[in-house]
């Protein structure tokens, strides 16, 4: 193998083992035994569990990302872009599981904030454009696209974290249902909402 087959390797081998138990359950001796390499090379390529962990946590952001602002970038309707956004996630999730598993469970050692969270939070800002375009069509202050992006797409990633261990219904169906509440919700909104206690 050459030096970055090996890296590849060791890092599918992590994402593997830290999905089922986690940074702290997991030793540099499972890693090179599940690779079939001696810990040195783990070291050498790594120098230290926690940064194979965020080199995989890293990895996964950047595809999981990568996915969501793809499904965000296309030329459609506000509401197909949802759509999209949401059925990028479950792809993530179905494709991806280990990944999905490692974003949502610990964040890396060097990062504060969880990496999903930390994930979503860029998903957010651009979500928040588009719905700030849609709002003023609507005649809504494009301001409080801020407010409905982030309920958005924690709506979207509570959903799929649920999806996650069910995979019932479907995915589609999941996403169906998902812009269904979301859509539907938006295009009942009042321009001024109140509470009813007021």
């Amino acid at each position: 193998m050459t030096g970055q087959q090996r890296r590849e390797q060791l890092i599918d081998v992590g994402r593997g083992l830290f999905s089922l138990r986690g940074l702290d359950g997991t030793t540099i001796e499972e890693i090179a035994l599940t690779a079939g390499v001696s810990k040195p090379v783990v070291y050498e390529h790594f120098g230290t569990k926690d940064r194979l962990y965020t080199r995989v946590v890293d990895h996964e952001s950047s595809i999981l990302l990568g996915d969501i602002t793809a499904a965000l970038d296309a030329d459609a309707s506000s509401r197909v872009l949802v759509e999209r956004a949401a059925l990028a996630l479950l792809d993530y999730i179905e494709n991806r599981t280990d990944g999905f598993r490692i974003l949502v469970r610990d964040a890396p050692p060097t990062q504060h904030e969880g990496a999903f969270s930390t994930l979503l939070s860029q998903v957010t800002v651009q979500v928040e454009h588009i719905l700030a375009d849609e709002f003023e069509q609507q005649g809504f202050n494009a301001e409080d696209g801020a407010i409905y992006a982030q309920m958005l797409v924690g709506m979207v990633a509570m959903a799929g974290q649920w999806w996650l261990d069910s995979r019932q219904p479907d995915k589609r169906t999941v996403a169906a249902h998902v812009v269904n509440l979301a859509w539907n919700g938006l295009s009942g909104m009042r321009h001024h909402p109140q509470l009813r206690s007021d």
